[in-house]
């Protein structure tokens, strides 16, 4: 992402960034493969129940990966920042954050923190909805800085 010579205004807190085009395609194909998985489960006369139940089971097995991978949100409050991806949750302070990253190619935005690593934010994701993608980081951007340490660097 280029600094733009006006900087955006923040939005009002709290707020929450997701892909929700991502999500909703997830979301959408994870029900519908449900429900013709389990129906094709009931059609076929010539299954044992274990097989039916198998067939359920495997149903549920796939649609819940693609609910995880319609979990990813950026949450933003007046305390800090919530950064929730896959299979881990982390709670940062504003003052943690030094920098919000999307860079062109990047799958997702990047926070550098203060401890010197950078933390993915899955959340904001210009995969499906780059125009979303951008404007989102931006926004967080503005937030940190306006918020977090980066506002001393003006």
């Amino acid at each position: 992402m280029t600094e733009s010579a006006a900087q955006p205004v923040p939005p009002a807190l709290p707020v929450t960034f997701r892909p929700t085009r991502t999500r909703a395609v997830l979301l959408g194909a994870g029900l519908a493969m449900f429900v013709t998985i389990t129906a094709v489960a009931f059609l076929l006369e010539t299954l044992s129940a274990g097989e039916r139940i198998s067939f359920v089971f495997t149903a549920v097995l796939l649609s819940s990966v693609l609910v995880l991978l319609s979990r990813p949100k950026v949450v933003a409050d007046e305390a800090g920042v919530t950064v929730v991806n896959l299979t881990t949750t982390r709670r940062l302070e504003w003052a943690q954050i030094l920098r919000v990253n999307l860079r062109p190619g990047d799958p997702w935005v990047f926070l550098d923190l203060s401890d010197g690593t950078s933390l993915p934010a899955l959340g904001i994701q210009p995969g499906v909805a780059r125009a979303q993608a951008i404007g989102d980081a931006r926004a967080l951007r503005a937030l940190a800085e306006t918020r977090g340490t980066g506002a001393n660097d003006h």
